[in-house]
């Protein structure tokens, strides 16, 4: 099968490897995926060059890519010979092992490949783990969001995104933070009620002018660290801040009294990292969105397989706005 793998760490032009490699075969309880899409994320692009799991590449090479999605092509014992030939997206699938998407087959566990409704293409599919899941956990994790007013850091990123439609599509308010017009544009189309920009030292009092005072309930946070202090002077008293990054300042100091005085809840989010239930209950939401039609969607630019190290570029760079997808289906 072509495949993309790398056996050290480095930039993607020099450890991406494009090539043939042998087709897997599906183990007990695992799914046989011929894959049509693989989508980078930035953990993906960390781990490649050796910012994350330093011991990563201990058993041999790397297949990189947590997200994807194809159709089951065969499955494994313990698994219904029904699902054979079922639309599948995949997620979590280079976690703890060395296999990734970015391949033409890859072998799964069975509930590591969700349903694909009819109605997304492979190109969607490829954008739900990581992006998605995480967005669901930051938004419901705490609760019903119905009448909450929600603030989402960094709108137009990929979590971001989709944290605005989950939480204006279950009743919140939604104040947003982009830093340019058309990112201003991404949040107003992805259902925020007010959009303010972040680069702005005084976005703290923005906020609160444009809400007439009324603090926000819970925080959706792309740099923790860096917006902090800012988020603190903005949310409630009891007020829950679920972020999913910090990679401008990786070891923030807290201000522990002030937030214990305020009663502050803090909840890190990784998709690997989710309990079991709380990735049925997204995958649940999902697939009842993506049936209705109800996500919207931004796919920045879909590139062959062999074009892996250019979208690992293109991420890298930090001005791609939306999910990448490999495409095996050009090759």
């Amino acid at each position: 099968m072509k495949a993309i793998w790398f056996d050290k760490f480095g930039t993607p032009s020099e450890s991406l490897q494009y090539g043939e490699l042998p087709k897997p075969a599906a183990g007990p309880g695992e799914v046989l995926v011929k894959v049509h899409t693989s989508s980078p994320n930035p953990s993906d692009v960390k781990k490649r060059s050796g910012a994350t799991a330093p011991a990563l590449l201990d058993g041999g090479y790397i297949i990189p890519h947590s997200d994807g999605a194809g159709v089951i092509e065969a499955v494994g014992d313990g698994v219904p010979a029904s699902r054979i030939g079922e639309r599948v997206w995949l997620y979590q699938a280079q976690y703890g092992r060395r296999f990734g998407t970015a391949a033409e087959y890859i072998t799964i566990e069975s509930r590591r490949a969700p349903r694909l409704p009819d109605e997304a293409g492979f190109d969607v599919g490829a954008c739900l783990g990581i992006p998605v899941m995480t967005a669901h956990r930051c938004v419901f994790a705490d609760g019903d969001v119905k009448d909450k007013l929600i603030l989402v850091t960094g709108g137009a990123g990929r979590v971001g995104y989709y944290a605005i439609q989950w939480a204006s599509q279950a009743g919140a308010k939604v104040i947003a933070t982009a830093s340019n017009p058309d990112d201003n544009t991404t949040c107003w189309d992805a259902g925020a009620d007010i959009v303010i920009n972040h680069r702005d030292v005084n976005w703290p009092e923005t906020l609160l002018s444009a809400t007439g005072g009324r603090k926000v309930d819970r925080v959706v946070d792309v740099e923790f660290g860096e917006n902090l202090q800012n988020v603190l002077d903005v949310i409630n008293v009891n007020g829950v801040i679920a972020t999913y990054s910090s990679s401008r300042n990786p070891t923030p100091t807290l201000p522990f009294y002030r937030m214990m005085f305020m009663d502050i809840t803090l909840r890190t989010v990784i998709v690997y990292a989710m309990p079991e239930d709380a990735k049925t209950h997204a995958i649940s939401d999902i697939e009842k969105a993506l049936t209705a039609g109800a996500l919207k969607h931004r796919i920045a630019q879909t590139l062959p397989l062999e074009s892996c190290a250019k979208a690992h570029e293109m991420i890298e760079s930090g001005d791609t706005r939306g999910c990448l997808v490999l495409n095996m289906d050009t090759n």
